[in-house]
């Protein structure tokens, strides 16, 4: 089970137990000290069981009632166990295990993502019940956009497991992709050159509609060369006829001629980008053909 100093020596049974929460991050990356696995999308469940009771619960610690979850996890061969999942109904009700908290008398919390999955491995899961698998794709993110997947979570094999979000812990969503024609910047902040962000929009019929900033993406490099970029082509006022949710104080306006192509989880309710991030520059595309997609690419 692991080193016995890490294990803590036979605590009470918890009533209850915070789940871990990931930090949602627009990075993408891989490597040896991280594992990913799928990012499902349903609810949360932490499931107890003591002897012959079993209590589910959601992540805000209501009582969940499902008979079939409830009699795969009392048929498990511990005496007591705290198993950390997702549960969906995608087709047919199925819990996703990733992650297991305590076992037959001991807190394993302080034990390694590494340990602790070899304890669940361990595990008879039966259905309802599935392990979640850890991805070994290089680029898990493309693997979770490809299959329509919400996203991946990255997890540091050698974290423990803490009951409150964490970077230990982090999620990466799936991006939609979107051109976008940039009519302004913002000011840099701190020790940022360049500018700040982008102000970037696109065409609906006559109007130019601003539709959010995007302020990562960027290295040196290019900001150094957008910046000089802007300066050859400053405008008085803004380019943008459908400006809700402009900056008041530290934008400057260029033309609309730059095209960039972002990456975006989502539209909000207000029409304009979340967690965006530049890709790249596109100069095959006109300006006046940047218009909002009624379908973007996952």
């Amino acid at each position: 089970m692991g080193d016995s100093d890490l294990i803590a020596a036979r605590p009470p049974f918890p009533d209850w137990i915070a789940p871990m929460a990931a930090t949602l991050t627009q990075e993408r990356f891989a490597g040896g000290d991280w594992s990913f696995e799928r990012k499902f999308d349903g609810i949360r469940l932490v499931a107890f069981k003591q002897g012959a009771d079993v209590r589910l619960y959601s992540r805000t610690r209501n009582l969940q009632h499902l008979p079939a979850v409830t009699a795969a996890i009392a048929n498990l061969p511990v005496d007591d166990v705290i198993l950390d999942g997702e549960m969906t109904w995608d087709g047919r009700t199925a819990y996703h295990v990733f992650d297991i908290i305590w076992i037959d008398g001991h807190d394993v919390t302080r034990l390694t993502l590494t340990e602790r999955r070899a304890l669940l491995t361990a595990l008879p899961l039966a259905a309802p019940l599935r392990h979640v698998h850890e991805i070994h794709d290089a680029e898990p993110w493309e693997r979770a956009r490809r299959e329509g997947w919400e996203g991946v979570i990255a997890k540091r094999r050698d974290a423990p497991y803490e009951t409150k979000r964490s970077k230990h812990w982090l999620k990466m969503k799936c991006e939609l992709m979107h051109d976008f024609v940039v009519g302004g910047f913002t000011d840099p902040q701190g020790t940022r050159v360049g500018f700040g962000a982008l102000l970037v929009g696109y065409y609906e019929g006559d109007d130019f509609v601003f539709a959010g900033k995007v302020g990562t993406g960027l290295d040196l490099a290019l900001l150094t060369d957008l910046r000089a970029r802007f300066d050859a082509a400053p405008l008085a006022e803004t380019p943008f006829t459908k400006a809700k949710g402009l900056p008041r104080v530290g934008a400057h306006w260029v033309r609309p001629d730059i095209v960039v192509q972002v990456a975006f989880v989502e539209w909000t309710v207000h029409t304009k980008l979340r967690h965006s991030r530049l890709l790249k520059l596109r100069t095959d595309i006109l300006p006046r053909d940047v218009v909002r997609a009624t379908r973007e690419s996952a």
